[in-house]
């Protein structure tokens, strides 16, 4: 569930946005205050998003790009291989499983926009399915002469055939909410509706819904979430509502969320007071106030098994009245209904305690099983666990060696789907009924890649502290170590995000095919190796990432994989800021890099967007030592006007509403000032993957890819 993850709650990729409008009415006075003299005073009105002259100035950029690197014939063939893997017929269709239906949410060359389908177990596990098309996303938005992206749907556990649809106009996070009837195939005459926000509900009954939405004035915290919950009713006008719980404006937001106990529902909702701090509460019947759970405000709850409430810690947690303590990384449980009805936590189990080089990857619950995902050594393995008063478990029998992934489990049925893959090792979907352990392959995609002469190696760097950082790469056999291979290193390094090996046919045909050299560095700010690895990079510890990042590309150097001619990075969001960081602080190691929707202005992040949710990551600016370690990294005011720099293309989308465009837009505007290289595309559409549809992403990765390769195999 991870219910701390906000974006797991409000449809966030761990990361959102408020109102870009309320950009254009700060105070310039106090704006100015926020910027240092270092920056020369990047202009603010880069910060508006659609503003006139802002979208001037990312045109003409765009322009300098695009033909610079539309007109390499390699473009075209990175951009048709790209368009060849994301249209594929023949890619898995990923699907939900419930009440003995599949559901596909489906996107190809024709179906741009896609269209909600779905067909019978039975016949899902054919080679070709027959589909029931629910919902045509194109001739919805050609009807209503929208731009709209599907963003998913939250539908009632009591009649899953009312949902409430989530609709994006062009890529925001931002999304109208409208009731649909599945068994209809239509949107329910005079249903639920909720205009354009940063929504989360959850579903009471057919007739009522708990709402967390913009309400009005003052209704959203800083970050642009809200934080009040009301209760709606089929039939009332929004501000009938009844308010149910207010947060403060102070706080990341308030989500409803559900939990299913004893063939009924818990209505809960989660405070979140930063990202990583938060209190849950649980929403009695009978209308009495909000009662709050006395656990740790830095657990997840992750569900309701056999009665047991089952968190994951991120600290170390000795319950009241208990003599047992209980590590940080681990899975623990207690029992529900004595909570109930005493509003005491009474004994408290441990259901799983990783090791160091171990941690908790996902954890599902079935209707008679818990299946936990792990990631060992970053390797994944699958364990089903049961509850008879203590907890047991096995080990699921899959192939080793790949990572896997739960994608589809349900209360109602032991089904459940596992993705499996790996750099070189296309997705394998298996359907397992874990009350029976019985393991059988679905469906699988072909090769979208030569992979017959590839190698995957994991090696590890030494950091500034002595601490050891995994990294893999993956190459031709036989390369030759003298410094000339074009290597891409990729990362993350931030919000407990864990990089595991995966399988993308655009890599594999673009780069390695082409005799690339691919690296993903398991930097810390992860969560590969659990809570430690990701908390020893928090706020002002934030250094120790970037050194980590800068060990990996010297060990590659050292062992003359690649050398920095020929190396390039790439990372996108919290990763855009890795990218920006490494261009600043150690320019001399690379040749390229890709900044992909960053942030880069690390003294005014809090005020834009949703950035102020994430002061528990970085930091504040508003407190003097954190904004001192600030002033250090960010990459906006570490610019030298005089310093020599790698090729830089930045990415990002007007669209994106959860990291401001005016990050990559300011930085790109210093570097045009100094007279340093740089290359910049910005998607109009989009949002935050800087893709609002397939077309578009193939052209975004051709770009990329084209940009990489005259840089490093030119």
């Amino acid at each position: 569930m991870r219910l701390k993850t906000i974006a797991g709650i409000t449809s966030l990729c761990l990361l959102t946005a408020c109102n870009p409008s309320n950009i254009e009415q700060q105070s310039s006075a106090e704006d100015k205050t926020a910027m240092t003299a270092s920056n020369n005073q990047a202009p603010l009105w880069l910060e508006e998003v659609e503003g006139e002259q802002a979208l001037a100035k990312v045109n003409a950029w765009n322009k300098v790009t695009l033909d610079k690197l539309t007109t390499d014939p390699r473009f075209k063939q990175y951009e048709q291989a790209a368009l060849d893997i994301v249209n594929a017929t023949d890619k898995i269709p990923y699907g939900t499983y419930r009440a003995g239906m599949v559901y596909n949410f489906w996107q190809d060359e024709t179906q741009v926009r896609g269209v909600l389908r779905r067909t019978s177990l039975s016949e899902y596990a054919k080679p070709q399915p027959k589909w029931e098309t629910l919902l045509d996303f194109d001739k919805l938005s050609q009807d209503e002469g929208k731009n709209w992206v599907y963003k998913g749907s939250t539908c009632a556990e009591n009649d899953y055939n009312l949902c409430m649809l989530s609709l994006s106009d062009g890529g925001k996070d931002a999304v109208e909410m409208r009731e649909w009837d599945r068994a209809s195939k239509s949107f329910v005459q005079e249903g639920f509706y909720l205009p354009e926000s940063k929504t989360s509900l959850s579903w009471n009954n057919k007739n009522s819904i708990n709402v967390a939405t913009n309400w009005g004035e003052n209704s959203l915290t800083d970050s642009g979430y809200p934080y009040i919950v009301k209760s709606l009713q089929r039939g009332q006008s929004l501000n009938e509502a009844v308010t149910l719980f207010s947060g403060e404006k102070a706080d990341v937001g308030v989500f409803p969320f559900t939990l299913k106990y004893q063939d009924k529902q818990l209505n809960m909702l989660v405070r979140a007071i930063t990202f990583y701090e938060s209190e849950y509460y649980w929403l009695p019947e009978n209308g009495d106030a909000a009662v709050q759970l006395t656990i740790p405000n830095s657990a997840n709850i992750e569900g309701v098994f056999k009665g047991q409430l089952v968190l994951a810690l991120k600290q170390d947690w000795t319950p009241d009245g208990s003599d047992a303590s209980f590590k940080s990384g681990t899975l623990v449980s207690f029992d529900l209904q004595h909570w109930l009805q005493k509003q005491t936590i009474g004994a408290v189990q441990l259901v799983y305690q990783p090791d160091e080089r171990a941690t908790l990857d996902g954890v599902a619950i079935t209707a008679s099983k818990m299946v936990l995902s792990l990631l060992e050594n970053v390797v994944s393995n699958v364990y089903i666990y049961d509850f008879d008063g203590k907890w047991q478990h096995n080990k699921l029998a899959l192939p080793d060696n790949g990572t896997m992934s739960v994608s589809s489990a349900n209360h109602d049925s032991d089904i459940i789907f596992v993705n499996q893959e790996s750099f070189v090792s296309p997705d394998t979907l298996y359907k397992v009924d874990v009350s029976k352990a019985e393991i059988v392959v679905i469906k699988s995609i072909p090769a979208r890649f030569d992979a017959s002469d590839l190698v995957v190696e994991q090696f590890f760097a030494h950091s500034t502290d002595g601490a050891q950082i995994p990294y893999f790469v993956v190459h031709k056999q036989g390369i030759k170590h003298d410094g000339t291979n074009p290597t891409l290193q990729y990362a993350y390094g931030g919000f407990e995000v864990s990089m595991k090996p995966s399988y993308s046919g655009i890599v594999g045909k673009n780069w390695l095919e082409q005799g690339g050299v691919y690296v993903l560095a398991n930097i810390r700010g992860g969560g590969e190796f659990g809570p430690a690895w990701h908390q020893a990079g928090l706020k002002t510890k934030r250094q120790i990432i970037y050194d980590d990042m800068i060990a990996v590309a010297e060990d590659l150097i050292a062992k003359k994989i690649t050398s920095p001619k020929h190396l390039g990075t790439m990372g996108g969001s919290n990763g855009g800021l890795l990218m920006g960081v490494m261009y600043t602080q150690r320019p001399d190691l690379w040749n390229a890099v890709v900044c992909q929707v960053p942030l880069l202005d690390m003294l005014r992040f809090h005020t834009l967007l949703a950035g102020a949710s994430w002061v528990g990551e970085y930091g504040s600016p508003e407190i003097p030592e954190e904004r001192a370690f600030l002033e250090k990294i960010s990459p906006l005011h570490n610019i030298d006007p005089k310093g020599e720099y790698p090729s830089i293309l930045f990415v990002t989308s007007t669209k994106d509403d959860r990291v401001h465009p005016g990050h990559a837009r300011k930085m790109a505007y210093m570097l045009e000032q100094y007279g340093h290289d740089f290359d910049y595309y910005e998607n109009i559409d989009g949002g935050h993957s800087a893709s609002a549809n397939l077309k578009e992403t193939a052209k975004r990765s051709a770009l990329e890819y084209t940009f990489l390769t005259q840089k490093l195999m030119p």
